[in-house]
């Protein structure tokens, strides 16, 4: 579904605002046959470029992993009290942060009980083919360094301002006047050239990991071994604690069971190896499915689609 999509459905119910309208198109999503908690996996670009809007999140089951074709650029509106999960690594985060995460990486922000106020952002979403020109233009503003994942915190530097930049953009998508496009387009470049900068200056402030806690160790070990078979029993061996503290663990901190974690990070490496090409029995094998079969139905009941029907989208987009 492309994100222009989304809106017009969302704009058709004007009576309906925050949780309400959540809670709507959760619904309607499932009448239509897809998965409500799959929605952030599933989306795409409306434009061959640049696409910004803001987005807004109540609960903490609505965003679960995923990953992305394109990359994305998200700031940090306000101040709830949020984690961001980025592979393996856990950052706590604020009003000002700047989260940067290229395509094929799985990230899902983590939400904490009883938020006083919800989790607010501006996003920027960049596709490969617009960050190749941008690069092939302005090589030094696009190392291989800007093309891992990346945190930057601007509250209380001198790059509090690049919030300003996030949100001319958003506002001149939602008013849409007369080459909106280009003036998009034209405050994107400004915002990578600035980023840039404040990555490199002294006075940046890089994010820092946070120290592992249970749940760390057992993600990291998920991204080492989801490949492999795994299990609870396996798990609470491993790191010396009861198969309910994991299950607990998972229920509370990422909204979903410890299965459904695995599986969801196992569907997102199927996805970037059905876009690179790879044969679909050779992703299944490669993901951690015991058989076809097993990955056919896991993937069409996330994504709402067949591997191959998948396969066949991304050949007629490209």
């Amino acid at each position: 579904m492309k994100l222009s999509e989304l809106k017009t459905m969302t704009q058709k119910i004007p009576d309906l605002q925050g949780e309400q309208l959540q809670q709507w198109l959760r619904e309607y999503l499932t009448e239509i046959g897809m998965d409500p908690n799959a929605i952030y996996q599933e989306l795409e670009m409306t434009s061959r470029y640049v696409d910004t809007h803001r987005d807004t999140s109540y609960v903490n089951a609505q965003l679960q992993l995923h990953s992305h074709t394109f990359f994305e650029l998200l700031y940090c509106i306000n101040d709830c009290g949020a984690e961001y999960l980025v592979g393996s690594e856990r950052y706590r985060i604020q009003k000002g942060d700047i989260i940067f995460v290229p395509p094929g990486i799985s990230h899902r922000p983590l939400l904490p009980e009883g938020m006083q106020e919800p989790y607010r952002r501006y996003v920027l979403w960049l596709s490969p083919e617009f960050m190749k020109q941008y690069a092939s233009l302005f090589p030094y503003a696009f190392t291989d360094k800007q093309q891992k994942a990346s945190m930057l915190r601007t509250a209380g530097t001198p790059w509090e301002s690049l919030g300003d930049l996030f949100r001319n953009g958003v506002k001149e998508a939602e008013q849409q006047a007369d080459g909106w496009e280009a003036a998009v387009i034209g405050n994107t470049m400004q915002l990578l050239t600035q980023i840039k900068r404040a990555t490199d200056a002294q006075t940046a402030r890089p994010l820092k990991v946070e120290q592992p806690e249970l749940l760390d160790r057992i993600t990291r070990y998920v991204e080492e071994h989801y490949f492999q078979p795994i299990t609870i029993d396996e798990l609470s061996k491993q790191f010396y604690v009861s198969n309910s503290t994991i299950s607990h663990l998972f229920k509370q901190r990422m909204g979903v069971s410890f299965h459904r974690y695995v599986l969801q990070r196992r569907l997102i490496d199927a996805k970037t190896r059905i876009e690179n090409g790879q044969r679909l029995e050779e992703v299944a094998a490669q993901t951690g499915f015991s058989d076809y079969s097993g990955f056919y139905r896991s993937f069409k009941h996330q994504f709402g689609i067949s591997p191959r029907q998948y396969r066949s989208m991304q050949e007629n987009d490209a």
